[in-house]
């Protein structure tokens, strides 16, 4: 259970009107479809969000890894503890960041290469690190090719040659990939509101991997600036469009900005693989996305961009730092 203190509780804003209505929009995308790229080129161009299914990840992987989860953020926090602090990495309660984000969310941050992965086990589960350390391992796997695959499709439907110009950025040695498990326990004594668990933003990374219980929470911003909630569904995987997907495609491609709100009656319980590049890979509009070459964007190394959104706060608009000045502007 998150153990916040009544100032800390002042800190967390709460919606004054939480009822959404589900949005049934969302594309859903069976990625065994033949019209599976022209349907995640509308998806990522309209939404930068999507829903997809037969994809291929076992259900013992997904099964396997969130009864570790739930294992874990289920000890008395002195043990959780034992995990902590985030800095970035480890166990987290309330605090997102450095800059003053907090959110009615306890999570575990880690490192996706299998040293980390080893090493972070001993601190989260020292009754059977092995089963941790294979939970995570094995689910990190599967998700990160099934982000290649749909990168791969994003690709093709692109017609960018090579097929593998983005996925080779998440398969990569270097690859700055990281992994999270956030739990929203429920807060009975707000019926009447809602926190806000995790405060909107978008995701710099090149894409995002999320799944989460049979919870509802997860909410996306559309074109026109309302938020809708999406329908929770524990087999099938969310894609977001992160920010470098939003470059890297000159602006085709939207990052969708989130939030997540906290349920007063149930726990929810998500796991977002964040794919990135190597930290000195450069990114930049590809030149067969610009029109008449001009990009909307400037070249930066991920480890700028990252430098830069860790020093943001979590609704701030990273990319405007980033952003070229069009030559109407003067």
């Amino acid at each position: 259970m998150v153990v916040l203190s009544r100032p800390a509780l002042d800190q967390i804003s709460f919606l004054k009107n939480p009822k959404q209505t589900l949005f049934s929009a969302i594309p859903v995308i069976d990625l065994s479809d033949p019209d599976a790229k022209s349907l995640l080129l509308h998806a990522c161009e309209e939404y930068g969000f999507f829903k997809v299914i037969n994809h291929g990840v076992p259900a013992g992987l997904m099964k396997g890894l969130e009864d570790e989860a739930a294992k874990f953020f289920s000890l008395p926090h002195s043990e959780k503890e034992k995990a902590g602090p985030a800095n970035p990495f480890g166990y987290g309660n309330k605090k997102i960041g450095p800059n003053g984000d907090v959110g009615w969310v306890e999570y575990l941050l880690l490192k996706t290469d299998e040293k980390s992965i080893n090493q972070r086990a001993f601190d989260v589960s020292r009754g059977n690190p092995e089963k941790f350390r294979c939970a995570v391992t094995d689910y990190v796997s599967g998700v990160r090719d099934l982000a290649c695959e749909v990168l791969e499709l994003l690709a093709e439907g692109l017609k960018i040659q090579p097929r593998n110009i983005f996925s080779r950025l998440l398969m990569d040695e270097e690859s700055d990939s990281v992994f999270r498990l956030n739990h929203y326990p429920p807060c009975p004594d707000f019926q009447s509101l809602e926190m806000i668990g995790f405060g909107e933003h978008t995701d710099p990374q090149i894409v995002s991997v999320l799944r989460s219980n049979a919870t509802t929470g997860l909410q996306i911003s559309l074109k026109d600036g309302s938020w809708v909630s999406v329908p929770p569904d524990q087999n099938s995987f969310f894609i977001l469009v992160g920010d470098s997907f939003q470059v890297l495609t000159n602006g085709r491609f939207r990052s969708v900005r989130h939030r997540v709100i906290a349920n007063s009656f149930k726990s929810r319980l998500s796991m977002i693989y964040f794919g990135a590049p190597g930290l000195q890979e450069k990114i930049a509009p590809l030149p067969s996305l610009t029109a008449q070459g001009e990009s909307k964007y400037k070249e930066f190394t991920w480890s700028e961009y990252k430098t830069s959104a860790y020093k943001s706060r979590l609704a701030d608009n990273r990319l405007v730092l980033f952003e070229k000045k069009s030559l109407n502007e003067g």
